[in-house]
């Protein structure tokens, strides 16, 4: 808040010291532009009192016509050129005081002096030629009046100034404030926001945006798009710790248990062998669940290298089906495999492997006894679409958009089975990903679900395409 109000404060002083240099600026525009328009309507006026006089000068040059002249706030003077007073009009008790301004010109001259009371008078040198003499006539007219309209000026000037300064700060002060009104909001949002994630609170709460259509709009968007993003990375990165702290907790707990009770008491040797046999299927789920984490990281990294080769991947599939096949049989689970096309294919074979086992695995995992899995594989379209479709318990339409989130399980899985740690589905998206892939899924809750596996045929380069895809043999 303090930040706030400080760069409110600086951008008033701001806008009010732009307004109050331009304000001066203006009145000194205003001033020079008046004191010049005023010197030139005094010249003018000089100019006309001047020309009758000069022309009486040139047609009687012996006339004595200017020491008569008294007329009333006109004062005249003739000078030669060495600056003697020739005749001068009666209203003046001494010459004019020309300061500096000397008889010698040779064109109309303007300027200021002052009479021998002091009172400040405009003056105007006009020369002239009587004969062979060169001449000066002297006009002065008082500047008493354009003095006080300078005067007014310059007070009204004063008493407007501070006056404009302050109405400019109060209207500065409202504009900024309601300028900076949303920049204030977004910030105490943050601020806000910030505290939350701090205190584990719940974290999005969006930005109302009023104008969606300007800048500070348009600003505000974003800020509620930045956020809603990191709210969702915070809330998956949460999630993804308790559900990996919970994962891992199991199998470690399970270790610990069988060793305080193998610690107990002297065990025999077939007691001994029971219990390693547990810490390794113990320690075989917290591999999977730590490779898993891995090949996820690499993924999310864009680090996850494919080493590709020619294969047959119908021939990577019948062996995955092999591995599974002793799973199935425990739970009298039939394995249908049409898999009698053969399709030559450029990938990764131990990510395919690892890809397809996945699906397998599953499938066995969440279908009842006596039920079937088929497995079809076929390229359509310059794509290969490998399928796995199983009897089991299916997945309901609420859980299908989440299923390939780390950790998310749509069904609880059984006592006593293998377990992926749920990290399966995520791992084989990325896989596929991987590949420039996608995969499909198919799901009636009590019916089953199908998962199709959808991989382009990428093409290899020259080399690869005149290799032979390696052949292997599947014992079933």
């Amino acid at each position: 808040m303090m930040n706030g109000r400080s760069l409110r404060f600086r951008m008033m002083v701001l806008f009010c010291t732009v307004v109050s240099v331009l304000l001066a600026a203006s009145y000194l525009a205003f001033w020079a532009l008046l004191a010049h328009e005023v010197s030139a309507q005094l010249n003018r006026q000089l100019q006309e009192t001047a020309r009758p006089i000069l022309a009486d000068l040139i047609a009687e040059p012996d006339s004595q016509d200017i020491n008569r002249m008294d007329i009333a706030g006109q004062f005249f003077e003739l000078l030669n050129t060495s600056g003697q007073v020739l005749q001068r009009s009666r209203n003046l008790e001494a010459p004019i005081d020309l300061k500096g301004s000397g008889p010698s010109v040779s064109q109309a001259t303007f300027g200021f002096a002052s009479l021998s009371t002091g009172e400040p008078v405009r003056i105007a040198l006009m020369p002239l030629q009587q004969g062979a003499k060169s001449l000066v006539l002297v006009v002065a007219i008082p500047t008493f009046g354009t003095n006080r309209v300078f005067d007014s000026f310059g007070r009204i000037a004063l008493l407007l100034f501070p006056v404009s300064l302050l109405a400019t700060a109060l209207i500065s002060s409202l504009y900024v404030g309601r300028s900076l009104a949303p920049i204030t909001q977004l910030t105490e949002h943050a601020a806000l926001m910030a505290n939350r994630v701090m205190n584990r609170e719940g974290f999005w709460n969006p930005l109302l945006v009023s104008s969606p259509h300007d800048e500070l709009g348009r600003l505000a968007g974003t800020f509620n798009h930045l956020l809603q993003s990191v709210d969702s990375a915070v809330r998956q990165l949460r999630q993804f710790v308790t559900d990996a702290s919970h994962e891992l907790r199991t199998p470690i707990a399970v270790l610990h248990g069988e060793t305080e009770l193998m610690l107990s008491k002297p065990r025999t040797a077939d007691e001994y062998r029971e219990t390693l046999c547990v810490f390794d299927d113990e320690f075989k789920k917290l591999t999977r669940i730590v490779e898993g984490l891995f090949t996820l990281s690499m993924a999310d990294a864009g680090q996850l290298h494919l080493v590709c080769e020619p294969l047959y991947i119908n021939e990577v599939l019948e062996e995955a089906c092999a591995l599974v096949n002793s799973r199935a049989r425990a739970k009298n689970i039939n394995i249908v495999r049409e898999l009698d096309q053969e399709i030559p294919y450029f990938g990764d074979e131990a990510f395919l492997h690892q890809l397809f086992l996945i699906f397998l695995d599953n499938a066995i995992k969440y279908s009842p006894s006596e039920t079937s899995v088929r497995v079809t594989l076929e390229n359509r379209h310059g794509e290969v679409r490998a399928r796995f479709a199983d009897q089991g318990v299916g997945i309901s339409s609420e859980h299908l958009p989440f299923i390939f989130e780390r950790f998310y399980r749509a069904a609880p899985v059984s006592s006593g089975e293998a377990q992926s740690g749920g990290l399966g589905l995520a791992i084989a998206q990325a896989i596929v990903r991987a590949q420039a892939g996608s995969i499909e899924c198919e799901s009636t809750p009590g019916a089953g679900s199908s998962f199709t596996v959808v991989l382009p045929m990428t093409p290899p380069n020259q080399a690869d395409t005149e290799a032979t895809p390696k052949r292997k043999l599947i014992l079933r």
